[in-house]
């Protein structure tokens, strides 16, 4: 016998032991002990086999010592069994210890449930946390889905998960970012690794699963008619961060441009020739403190570049300065609107008039403070009094916090009223802004 077995091993026949309650017509009896002990409860009471063979009822009758049993099922009483075990010589430590010597230590799977959970609450605390302050994070972790992600993604390992937690909350917490960052850059700077947040990575997949809950449930997008490379870059802008520098852009016409600056010469030769200038978020960033002159100026915004087309088309170099942002503002139109706003720049928005356009607009508003360009319900009402629009058969309703009647009359009247619907009237107040500027 082996010299470090329990000292109750050691005085217990365990050939005897195994030849019995270790044949294999109580195969089904050891288990169901066994999990029984595991789970913490009490060896007392019945235990039964729902459908019993022969062998198994012969082997527990003759155990037992009573006279052959009939029927489908077969019952123990697992008092009987310990004081048979002990009485018997099979094990003096009784039922449990005997089981424990057929197929090893039983583990106390309540202990070990208690342990797992304090090691997940563990991992779950710094995402538990940052949601009590963090409106990204407030709608987004208190769902079961979110645990299980994490979960997922760090392969059901407590402290991988914790890791994982830690750095996707010390992300989540930096965000909104500074207009004009991009997200290499960001994830550099809050992960330590330039690509930690690219799309496939634990925690890049992590973080904008938040991101994207916070995007669509406040309605500050709407995913129904968005492909899922441009929902990805538009989820990110919301929170400030550029995909890259280049591929973020702003279509510009009439930008007064400071003469002293690269990029506010580029402007002032693409408003003086009257034509529309795009500028990058590189160029963005790149450029001086004050590569714009617009203080005191009107800066109008539209959504659509049939706008700029049409005021580049008409006005040339008479247009005043314009902006459009060509759907969700991308981080370069964030960061120059913001910028304009700095300024001292009267912002004035102009967009469709559907749900789209109106989430659209509600990011440019409590983006820069803008004011409404013929954007308001009576513009609304009369446009489609003059039979003006489409049907509106898209688009989650949303409201329009600047004129809140005008949610009310586009669900009343159901009539998509594009941008370009009203391009003569857009045009016409350009011109006069122009007037006004000079």
């Amino acid at each position: 016998m082996n010299a470090s077995a329990p000292e109750s091993d050691a005085a217990a026949d365990l050939d005897r032991l195994r030849r019995t309650l270790g044949a294999p017509e109580f195969a089904w009896l050891v288990a169901r002990i066994r999990k029984r002990a595991a789970e913490g409860r009490e060896l007392t009471g019945p235990i039964t086999l729902a459908e019993a063979d022969a062998e198994q009822r012969r082997a527990l009758d003759v155990l037992l010592g009573r006279a052959p049993s009939r029927g489908r099922s077969l019952t123990a009483q697992l008092g009987e069994l310990d004081a048979l075990v002990r009485d018997s010589g099979l094990h003096p430590g009784g039922l449990r210890a005997a089981i424990e010597a057929l197929t090893g230590p039983i583990p106390d799977l309540r202990a070990d449930a208690a342990a797992e959970q304090t090691a997940w609450e563990a991992a779950f605390a710094p995402l538990d946390e940052l949601a009590r302050t963090s409106t990204i994070a407030a709608g987004w972790w208190p769902q079961r889905s979110a645990g299980s992600l994490l979960r997922r993604l760090s392969g059901s390992d407590p402290r991988a998960a914790r890791r994982l937690a830690a750095t996707a909350a010390d992300v989540l917490g930096a965000l909104p970012a500074g207009q004009g960052v991009t997200l290499p850059v960001f994830a550099a700077r809050t992960a330590g690794d330039a690509h930690a947040l690219d799309q496939g990575r634990p925690l890049g997949t992590l973080v904008y699963a938040a991101l994207e809950s916070w995007a669509l449930s406040y309605g500050r997008i709407d995913a129904t008619a968005i492909p899922k490379p441009e929902l990805r870059r538009l989820i990110w802008a919301q929170a400030g961060v550029g995909l890259d520098e280049l591929s973020t852009r702003v279509l510009t016409l009439g930008l007064p441009g400071n003469p002293l600056d690269p990029l506010g010469r580029v402007l002032a030769a693409c408003r003086e020739a009257g034509e529309p200038c795009v500028l990058t978020l590189r160029q963005l960033n790149r450029g001086g403190d004050s590569p714009i002159v617009a203080s005191e100026r009107d800066v109008y915004i539209c959504e659509n570049p049939a706008v700029i087309d049409a005021a580049a088309n008409l006005l040339g170099n008479q247009c005043p300065p314009l902006v459009c942002v060509e759907g969700h503002p991308s981080v370069a139109a964030r960061v120059l609107l913001t910028r304009l706003r700095e300024q001292g720049a009267k912002l004035r928005y102009h967009g469709d008039f559907d749900w789209g356009g109106f989430r659209i607009a509600t990011t440019v508003f409590d983006l820069v403070e803008a004011r409404p360009w013929r954007f308001d319900a009576d513009t609304y009402l009369q446009a489609v009094d003059r039979g003006i629009g489409a049907p509106l058969t898209t688009g989650e309703p949303c409201d329009t916090p600047w004129d809140p009647t005008l949610r009310t009359a586009l669900a009343t009247h159901s009539v998509r009223i594009e941008e370009e619907h009203l391009l003569p009237e857009l045009l016409e107040d350009l011109r006069a802004g122009m007037e006004s500027n000079t």
